[in-house]
């Protein structure tokens, strides 16, 4: 029975994934149940759950929150109110297991049991024939899917380019060259860190992990590429999806096949087979097909594997290398295709496309047009996966009519002269991109729309979007208009950082596209810092001293180090305790350094009681020392009704990071910080007022029925 828990009015899990990618993490599993628990309340819920029964092939189960906290952290719904709410699942044969969660009581609960009862369950969907792949979104492979592509860019054996970035350590760089393989059409990204100069598992991990923090990439299913056995076991405890093993093989024996299908079963990955047996590598078609049946008999009656979850790789070899053996090994791939799909009922057939074409390596131009023509024969019989450059434009039916002849005559092996007549015509093709390319004038390079605004917009979408590639020229231009470093962070740098919050809050980013954005901060201060290093040695001051904490219970740090960020960049002293802080740590650390100002965070509802807890211990030290609250729970009426009546120095609430430094000037300064308090007091004064003044005192649903208006009382009454 497992549950799960949304986040956002996306739909999407705290790390971003929908609930049909969800649902497709679990496909390989036997799974009871599946359901929604906490998040919002029924009502909000609904549509969530209506999405995941109609297409979990599972039991439904469901219990939500007593609606959505308010702002004191409390739950609004009763227990009359909420089975209203539960009765709508019932009626429309939503769920099969009904509950509550934050809110709820055993009276919630009684009253669900008795609407339950005599009603008619959900009613189990048919589990899909189709394949299941996901990342952050569900990748089902129905018929209308007639070809994945693998993209194959992400590779240090294949890509020289990305072995450089990798060795580098230039690992956003290489992060960049899979987003452009997403953006460029690929459905999975393939990733090999085999390389013998290479720590292969820890690269792999930290480019994996990278991945899982970027929702342009993630969003996509991972294909984990090795042939070491222990790197794709890390590898698969990076994916929260339903990933790929490539690959398998019968090379060192049942024993050692049938350990690893194990593996890849129990962390519910898909898995590619090669046709590799004690013997070695399968060549012709015979073998081909000797080893797949071979394989499928092992992997469905042995392991239990389910047949949608083999993808077979009958090895594409190379062709027209001069070598006359060599020149039937397209034919008899193709062939092994049709005989798979055909024999082997269920399963799917990939294979590294770029094999084919090796012996013309540095003439793209032929080589992808033998991949088109390879492709057009071999998907007609049934293959569905291939590991390709998804940035190629080259279709079959676009060849030119002589290309297209020489080229089928290769790949079909029509005729012994085929060869000669390709290097024929790739020596003439070579000649005429010399020509084009010495004669042709320099094209300026395309820039996206985005590009043509002021730097200003540039810095706050770059930001938005997560984009690093042009941070240092644009930040290098807004040096030249922005009278000091840190006015660029706290103009159009912030800008870009408040209007993430609005779509967050808005449901319209999820958190791993929040993850992006403060790292594209990061680097941006990153490169500012010399420059704001300089400034201060000019000035040589420091502002004051602030220590920031997410309190005990939370774990959220984002915020928190955005506005370590800025203060930071305002000439302060930023002493940073982390996250999971204890109130006692909060006070001792105060006192211990001496601070002006202590910053507490928190993201989640308990985190709103936490602090009133430091603000309690705060007080019984008998510190008067500003705090300054933020996070997304909490709110100004919060802070009025609960922190600020707990202690007696000054509490504001900061609504997002750009407030801090201008606040923290107010507080230092003994004349402002006394305007500012009265300020507060009068506002927190306010606010408890209209608080207290909507506190009417409410009674049941039943209640309120008894006392209706009664027009028509019957005689004697």
């Amino acid at each position: 029975m497992i549950s799960a828990t949304i986040s956002d009015l996306a739909g999407r899990t705290l790390s971003g994934q929908t609930l049909e990618g969800f649902l497709g993490s679990l496909s390989s599993y036997p799974i009871f149940s599946v359901g929604l628990n906490c998040s919002f309340g029924a009502r909000q819920m609904k549509p969530f759950l209506a999405s995941l029964a109609h297409k979990a092939p599972y039991y439904i189960s469901v219990y939500p929150n007593a609606g959505l906290p308010n702002s004191l952290g409390q739950y609004d719904e009763s227990a009359d109110s909420m089975a209203q709410q539960i009765e709508e699942y019932l009626d429309e044969g939503l769920v099969n297991i009904v509950g509550g969660c934050c809110g709820t009581t055993d009276e919630f609960i009684a009253k669900f049991a008795q609407l339950a009862k005599g009603r008619k369950p959900h009613r189990i969907n048919t589990k899909s024939d189709a394949m299941w792949l996901s990342g952050l979104e569900l990748l089902e492979l129905t018929p209308d899917i007639r070809f994945v592509n693998v993209g194959e860019r992400c590779n240090v054996a294949g890509s020289r380019k990305f072995l450089r970035l990798i060795e580098n350590k230039q690992y956003d760089e290489a992060l960049a060259i899979a987003r452009k393989q997403v953006a460029d059409g690929a459905m999975v990204i393939d990733v090999n860190m085999d390389d013998g100069l290479l720590d292969a598992k820890s690269e792999m991990v930290n480019f994996l992990n990278l991945v899982a923090s970027d929702p342009d990439v993630s969003r996509v299913p991972i294909m984990i590429d090795s042939s070491k056995w222990d790197v794709i076991l890390a590898g698969l405890k990076c994916i929260q999806g339903k990933s790929i093993v490539n690959s398998i093989s019968l090379k060192n024996g049942e024993e050692v096949f049938l350990r690893e299908a194990r593996d890849v079963k129990r962390y519910g990955a898909a898995v590619v087979v090669m046709c590799f047996d004690e013997q070695g590598q399968a060549t012709s078609y015979e073998r081909k097909i000797e080893i797949a049946a071979r394989s499928y008999r092992l992997l469905t009656e042995k392991v239990g594997i389910n047949p949608q979850d083999i993808i077979f790789d009958p090895n594409i070899l190379s062709i027209a290398t001069g070598i006359e053996e060599h020149n039937n090994y397209a034919v008899d791939f193709i062939k092994a295709v049709g005989w798979i799909k055909k024999n082997l009922p269920g399963t799917h057939v990939s294979g590294g496309i770029s094999n084919l074409s090796f012996s013309f390596r540095g003439n793209n131009d032929i080589r992808e047009a033998m991949h088109a023509v390879f492709l057009y024969h071999a998907i007609q019989q049934g293959m569905d996966f291939g590991i390709v450059n998804p940035a190629t434009k080259m279709v079959y039916a676009d060849l030119p009519k002589d290309w297209l002849k020489t080229i089928e005559d290769v790949v079909l092996n029509k005729d012994a002269e085929a060869s000669e007549r390709l290097i024929d015509l790739a020596n003439r093709v070579k000649a005429e991109q010399e020509q084009r390319k010495n004669g042709a004038r320099t094209v300026a390079e395309q820039h996206e729309a985005w590009r043509e605004t002021d730097v200003a917009q540039r810095l706050a979408y770059a930001l938005r979007k997560g984009i690093s590639d042009y941070l240092e020229v644009d930040l290098a231009e807004a040096r030249q208009q922005y009278p000091h470093a840190v006015d660029i962070i706290e103009g159009p740098l912030m800008a870009g950082m408040n209007e993430v919050g609005e779509l967050f809050g808005a449901g319209k980013m999820f958190l791993p596209q929040v993850v992006k954005t403060a790292r594209t901060m990061k680097q941006a201060v990153a490169i500012l810092q010399p420059f704001i290093e300089a400034e201060k040695a000019e000035g040589n001051y420091v502002a004051g001293k602030i220590l920031l904490a997410t309190v005990k219970g939370d774990v959220h740090d984002i915020g928190k180090n955005i506005v370590g960020v800025v203060m930071a960049c305002n000439n302060y002293e930023v002493i940073d305790l982390g996250v999971m802080v204890p109130a006692e740590q909060i006070v001792a650390e105060a006192i211990a350094h001496r601070v002006d100002m202590i910053g507490l965070s928190g993201l989640i509802t308990p985190s709103l009681e936490e602090m009133v807890h430091v603000a309690q211990e705060m007080e019984k030290a008998g510190l008067h020392i500003p705090i300054m609250i933020g996070g997304a729970t909490t709110s100004q009426l919060h802070v009025a009704l609960k922190i600020a009546p707990a202690y007696s120095g000054p509490v504001v609430w900061m609504k997002d990071a750009s407030q801090n430094a201008l606040v923290a000037a107010h507080l230092l300064n003994d004349g402002a910080r006394e305007r500012l308090k009265h300020e507060l007091n009068a506002k927190y004064d306010e606010l408890r007022q209209r608080f207290e003044q909507r506190q009417t005192k409410t009674i049941s649903l039943e209640e309120a029925r008894a006392n209706k208006l009664n027009l028509f009382p019957t005689p004697n009454a």
